[in-house]
């Protein structure tokens, strides 16, 4: 049985089914993705957001199909819509089950007849196959009908349509099929089918509402267009097929496509503990093709590949699932992009271009992402041909000086940045001013440096190259020594989170658990246990770890409002769950314990319940911490896999 399945209680409660999303994925960064209801509440709600220069690029191509059963003489609607001041129609009421049975899987109940309706995208695709089967006909079932009617929207997926008259409803059909291109300058869309007719339409739907972004403070009414309505005839086991993409495709293959993406997901499926199976599920839809490699997209619905993303995640996205093919790729996808000794921080959105190196942490990542992999993999020879000759080139530059004035201050320590950069993770602007100017020296900065070096040095040894591996630890032992000194804070019992210069930043920040918990950590035990403790009883919650401890002045415990009032409060207590994976190492490292079951119970079961499947990037400080953000991100997702698998 599915781990992931709401009954009636649950679909046909709109508080409650509004807010569970689900998500398709197809291996390129396009995705489908709605509500349990089927009402879309975002912008970035739709059901074919392909990737038209993967893994950017995306465009909503098709939001949604408005649905509507035809029982004898009975019109039944499926669909549900949020309109000003309405929700029209209220398919939900006739939701009996919702489950992700491994792609999402919806049975209505209406004017005696049941109908199991599917949805999944292929992978490697920009393609959503939507089947809807008759799975039982009462006898007072005749005449048993379906009428689609596709409502597109043809725009960039940050962006919104409104009623034109440039779009072009032109149907170019054949048996079977029918595609059209709205607009000269964007894809072309291709409509398979086995309906019995379609009917020409060419009207708009006015005045849909998305309400998250009316809650983000942005524009959130939209108009979609209708080109046509399919007519099918319904009989039991034999579905009626619809099959949207920007490439072609017939009807009769709906049954092989969907067997290929049900033995493709078999693996994670068959998974004896219900959430690793569904975690390992949820990782697979953020490995995704960059050219012939693979990267990784930080988040559902609006991010693309982060270089520092893509590192924090690549442990739990590759080597707790065995694809140990898909690590080497990315390392080497990412190698390939150093620059002046720097990963990008971000590609851009609309493919091509040049990366933005804006990050003093992504690099550093990169070392504790080869460790990682080298100690679950072995291969040795793979790091010392592939990935030796970047990892060395990376300390040299930040030895020497690379961008943003990142280099090797006389104490060994890495400086980074001024008041007008924001190069760590807790990176948000608002008003062009840094929320939380971490300028100077982080303390995780200088945990990831530490780390790096001691790493390059034992590859040294194990590669004959004593003359590097002199060169690290004498770095190493120098940056270990001077952390200490700068950055403990005895009266607190932790460390600073920033030193810039005679400057301490006093603020509790989870950023100092990384300097007990990569692969090599320069503090000491009694140390690293008053550290615990100020974390565990100031920054811990059941969904994560604060940014910023409640009885700071700058704590925000609610991240909603405006974008202005969001990006106040990114950092600066939101709770992200990605943190619990340095917590429960670190945990694990001090006490011998494994506790990590117990301390994610609960994300685990909002996971199996509201999440559908998925983590979200962050919850609010305050109780009941509710989810916000992206629904569904990678580093959550990762970190709480590599923690419970470890």
């Amino acid at each position: 049985m599915s781990p992931i399945r709401f009954d009636r209680t649950i679909c046909g409660n709109p508080a409650e089914s509004f807010q569970r999303e689900w998500l398709e994925t197809n291996g390129l960064g396009g995705y489908a993705s709605s509500t349990v209801a089927g009402a879309n509440t975002r912008r970035y709600h739709g059901l074919l957001m392909a990737a038209t220069q993967p893994p950017a690029g995306r465009m909503l191509l098709l939001s949604k199909l408005e649905e509507t059963l035809i029982a004898g003489s009975q019109r039944f609607e499926l669909s549900a819509n949020l309109y000003p001041g309405a929700v029209h129609p209220e398919g939900y009421r006739y939701l009996i089950e919702f489950r992700v049975d491994p792609f999402p899987v919806w049975t209505f109940q209406a004017g005696g007849v049941t109908l199991e309706k599917r949805v999944f995208m292929v992978q490697g695709e920009n393609t959503v196959v939507i089947e809807y089967d008759a799975i039982a006909l009462d006898d007072q079932a005749t005449a048993c009908r379906l009428e689609l009617r596709p409502l597109i929207a043809f725009r960039g997926y940050h962006e919104l349509t409104h009623a034109n008259s440039a779009l072009n409803g032109t149907l170019t059909r054949s048996d079977g099929s029918f595609s059209m291109r709205p607009y000269a300058d964007l894809p072309e869309l291709n409509f398979a089918h086995n309906a019995r007719t379609v009917e020409r339409r060419g009207h708009w739907y006015y005045h849909f509402e998305y309400p998250i972004e009316r809650e983000r403070g942005l524009d959130y009414q939209e108009d979609l267009f209708c080109p046509c309505v399919l007519a099918y005839d319904l009989a039991a086991h034999q579905p009626a097929i619809a099959i949207v993409s920007t490439t072609t495709h017939s009807a009769s293959e709906s049954a092989s496509l969907k067997a290929n993406e049900i033995q493709r997901r078999l693996p994670a499926a068959s998974l004896p503990d219900p959430a690793v199976a569904t975690l390992t599920a949820a990782a697979a839809q953020f490995v995704v093709r960059r050219g012939s490699l693979y990267t990784v997209i930080a988040g559902y619905p609006w991010f693309t590949d982060w270089g520092r993303d893509t590192m924090v995640a690549f442990p739990g996205l590759t080597l707790a699932t065995g694809r140990l093919d898909v690590a080497r790729e990315i390392l080497l996808e990412f190698a390939n992009c150093i620059d002046q000794g720097m990963l990008p921080n971000v590609f851009p959105e609309a493919g091509g271009g040049t990366p933005e190196y804006n990050t003093v942490d992504a690099a550093l990542w990169f070392f504790e992402a080869a460790r990682q992999f080298l100690a679950c993999s072995n291969d040795l020879e793979f790091v010392r041909t592939r990935l030796y000759e970047k990892l060395m080139e990376i300390v040299d530059w930040h030895v020497r000086g690379t961008r943003f004035g990142i280099h090797v201050d006389s104490d060994g320590l890495l400086t980074a940045g001024d008041h007008d950069t924001q190069l760590t993770w807790m990176d948000a602007r608002s008003d062009g001013h840094c929320v939380t100017p971490r300028n100077g020296k982080p303390v995780e900065i200088q945990a990831l440096w530490y780390n790096a070096l001691r790493f390059t040095a034992k590859l040294a040894a194990d590669f004959d190259d004593p003359g590097t591996g002199a060169s690290c630890e004498a770095l190493a032992d120098k940056a270990g020594k001077n952390l200490n000194l700068s950055f403990w804070n005895e009266e607190a019992g932790c460390l600073y989170d920033v030193v810039d210069g005679d400057t301490r930043d006093r603020s509790l920040r989870p950023n100092q658990l990384l300097a007990l918990s990569l692969g090599y950590s320069a503090i000491p035990q009694d140390r690293a246990r008053r550290i615990m403790a100020a974390v565990e009883r100031h920054l811990l919650t059941p969904f994560g770890l604060r940014t910023l401890a409640p009885f700071e002045p700058g704590y925000r415990g609610r991240y909603e409002g405006s974008v202005a009032q969001r990006d106040n409060a990114y950092h600066q207590g939101t709770v992200w769950p990605w943190l619990l994976g340095p917590y429960i190492a670190a945990d694990r490292r001090l006490s011998g314990r494994n506790q990590a079951r117990e301390l994610l119970d609960p994300l685990l079961h909002f996971m199996l319940s509201r999440g559908t499947g998925q983590i979200p990037e962050i919850f609010d400080g305050d109780a009941p911490h509710e989810p916000r953000g992206c629904f569904a991100q990678a580093w959550s997702v990762a970190e709480i896999l590599r923690s419970l698998t470890a």
